[in-house]
Formats: structure tokens, C-alpha cells, sequence
């Protein structure tokens, strides 16, 4: 059994992901690792998100559009318990060659995986709704 093979061979192919040969080594990981576990996690992303909605009396539902991304930003910026949740769930899904480059420069590529995973919350807003709300449309 080859981990890191099985990993590479379950992840979505990003057909959108460009690669230039003056692109950095972080902007490539992100498009070549990044991208495609993120693509990979997002039924988890969201159902995690559910459940942390949950766990804080459900104010999500009672937002507005703007307001619920602006408390998606905050869950994942400023709750460091749930923002180390999220990371794990990605670098989880790395290989070891991947975990090796990851821990060369983490900082810089959690900032970009985080803005990623905020951006696919914020694309599953309508699947965000109240579970009732859903049910009627």
C-alpha cells in the first residue's frame, strides 16, 4: 500500500489551476496541493461549519448575506480552536514529500489555504441556509 499515491490518485483534478514557470513554489503548491485537497474536503468544510454553527446557539441563519460571510471570516481568522480544525483536515491529506515542503514556509502557505477554504464557504452559502429553509425550496 503507497499512501502517498492513494492520496494523489483521490484528489479532483483543478482544470482552472495555470502554472507558468515564473509562478513561486508557494503559488504552485497551492495550485497543485492546495487547491485539489481543498476541492477534495469541501462536503467535510461544510459540515464542520454546520456543527460549528450549531455549537454557538445558530446565529449564522439569522444574518444577512454579508453578515454571514463576515462571520465565516471570523470563525476562521479569529477562532484559533476551529482554524487549527480546518488546517488539520487539509494537512492531513498531504502526502509526506507535500508535509515536507508545507513545513518550509507554513505561515505564508496557512494564509493562502485559509483564504481558500473561506472562499468555499463563502461558494456554499446557499447550502449554508437554515436545514429548514432548504426543505422549502
Amino acid at each position: 500500500m503507497n499512501r502517498s499515491l492513494d492520496l494523489l490518485k483521490c484528489r479532483p483534478e483543478i482544470t482552472s489551476a495555470l502554472f507558468f514557470d515564473s509562478m513561486s513554489d508557494d503559488e504552485r503548491f497551492q495550485n497543485t496541493t492546495l487547491r485539489p485537497v481543498i476541492k477534495l474536503q469541501n462536503d467535510l468544510f461544510v459540515a464542520v461549519f454546520r456543527n460549528y454553527v450549531n455549537k454557538h446557539k445558530n446565529v449564522f441563519y439569522d444574518l444577512s448575506i454579508e453578515k454571514q460571510m463576515d462571520y465565516i471570516d471570523n470563525a476562521i481568522h479569529k477562532d484559533m480552536k476551529f482554524r487549527n480544525s480546518l488546517k488539520g483536515m487539509v494537512i492531513g491529506q498531504f502526502t509526506v514529500e507535500e508535509y515536507a515542503f508545507y513545513i518550509t514556509n507554513s505561515s505564508a502557505l496557512n494564509k493562502r489555504m485559509m483564504n481558500i477554504v473561506k472562499e468555499r464557504l463563502f461558494d456554499n452559502i446557499q447550502v449554508l441556509q437554515k436545514p429548514e429553509v432548504l426543505k422549502a425550496i
